[in-house]
C-alpha cells in the first residue's frame, strides 16, 4: 500500500472517530438536542473535507459513479485508494485525496460539488453512532437477530470547527433525517454486518484470495457483479425465481442488496441462499471422492515407506 495511503489522517469511519479525544464523552438519543450548522459562512467551511480517510460503502460507490456518469472501474481508478476495513483483512476503496493540497476532489471553496450524493462518512459529521452488535448477533435457530442492538449517539468536536457556535438546535433524529443518514444506514447495514463479522473473527483467521476478490467485486462494482450472474454458472447452481431474476437484470440497488446475501453465504456460510439440489449432490459426490483419493494417497504412501524400510533392515542385515 503506497505512503500517500498511510499517511493519510485516520480521521472516522461510519461516523466512529478514532481520536477520543475529540468525542464528547456524553451518550446522546435520537431526542438529545445539539447545536450545529455548517454552511459557507462560517470559517472553517471545508476544513474538515481534506487530510482525512472516508471509506465508501457500495451505495455510495452506486450513488457516485450514477452522479458522476461513469462506470465503476473508472470511478476506482480516478477517484480512489485500496484500503483495509475495520482492522480486518477485507478490501475496501478510500477517496484519494488531491495532492495540490490533501482535500477531496470534490469539494471547492464554494462548497462539496456532490453534496446530494456525498458519501456516507461526510453525512454522519459531527453526530457519530455507536452499535455494540453491528456483526448481528442470532436467536436459538441461528437467525440474525437485530432487536436487541444496543445503538447510542455522541458528537464529535474538532477544534477547529465552527459549526458548533451557529445557533441552529436540532434533535439527533432531526439532524440524522436532514443528512440523508437513515437512509444510508439502511442501506449499508448488512454489508456493515458482514466487515463486523469479520473482524470478531480477529486476524489469526484469514481470507483466501479469491474470497478476497469476490468480496471487492461485489462491494466495488455491480456491473461486474452482474456479469457474474448471468455469464456465469450461477443460475444452474443456486436457485433464484423469475421476479428475483429480474430485479437483479434491471435494479442496481436490488442487486446491491443481494450482493451483500451471496457474501454473507461465501463467506460466513448463512443460510442466504438455497442451492439447487442436484449442485449440493455433486459437492458431496466430489467431497467424498476427493476423500477417498486423499486417503488412497496416505495408504500407498506408508505401503511405499514400510517396504523401503524393510529393504534397508534386509540390507544392513537388520532383523
Amino acid at each position: 500500500m503506497s505512503n500517500e495511503t498511510n499517511n493519510v489522517k485516520e480521521k472516522m469511519l461510519f461516523g466512529k472517530d478514532k481520536n477520543p479525544s475529540s468525542i464528547e464523552p456524553k451518550k446522546l438519543t435520537l431526542d438529545s438536542h445539539i447545536k450545529f450548522r455548517c454552511h459557507p459562512g462560517v470559517s472553517c467551511f471545508t476544513a474538515c473535507c481534506g487530510g482525512i480517510k472516508i471509506i465508501l460503502t457500495p451505495y455510495d460507490i452506486l450513488q457516485l459513479t450514477k452522479r458522476l456518469g461513469i462506470p465503476a472501474h473508472e470511478f476506482l481508478h480516478k477517484y480512489t485508494l485500496p484500503t483495509y476495513l475495520e482492522k480486518t483483512d477485507m478490501p475496501g476503496i478510500m477517496i484519494k485525496m488531491r495532492e495540490e493540497d490533501n482535500k477531496c476532489p470534490f469539494v471547492t471553496p464554494e462548497g462539496c460539488t456532490v453534496y446530494t450524493d456525498r458519501p456516507t462518512a461526510c453525512r454522519y459529521y459531527p453526530v457519530g453512532m455507536a452499535d455494540f452488535h453491528e456483526g448481528g448477533s442470532r436467536d436459538a435457530d441461528g437467525k440474525e437477530n437485530t432487536a436487541q442492538e444496543e445503538k447510542f449517539f455522541f458528537t464529535v468536536r474538532e477544534d477547529h470547527c465552527k459549526g458548533f457556535e451557529e445557533d441552529k438546535e436540532w434533535t439527533v433524529r432531526e439532524w440524522r433525517e436532514d443528512q440523508g443518514v437513515d437512509v444510508r444506514d439502511e442501506m449499508n447495514k448488512d454489508w456493515l454486518r458482514l466487515v463486523m463479522r469479520r473482524k470478531s473473527f480477529g486476524l489469526q483467521a484469514t481470507l483466501s484470495e479469491q474470497a478476497k476478490r469476490m468480496f471487492f467485486m461485489a462491494s466495488t462494482d455491480l456491473a461486474t457483479f452482474r456479469r457474474f450472474i448471468f455469464e456465469s454458472s450461477f443460475l444452474e447452481t443456486y436457485v433464484l425465481d423469475e421476479e428475483t431474476i429480474q430485479k437483479l437484470k434491471e435494479d442496481d440497488v436490488e442487486l446491491m442488496l443481494f450482493s451483500f446475501k451471496y457474501l454473507a453465504a461465501t463467506l460466513f456460510g448463512a443460510q442466504a441462499l438455497e442451492i439447487r439440489e442436484d449442485k449440493i449432490k455433486d459437492k458431496v459426490a466430489k467431497m467424498k471422492k476427493e476423500q477417498d483419493e486423499s486417503v488412497k494417497r496416505s495408504v500407498k504412501e506408508y505401503e511405499e515407506l514400510k517396504a523401503q524400510s524393510q529393504k534397508e533392515k534386509k540390507e544392513t542385515g537388520i532383523k
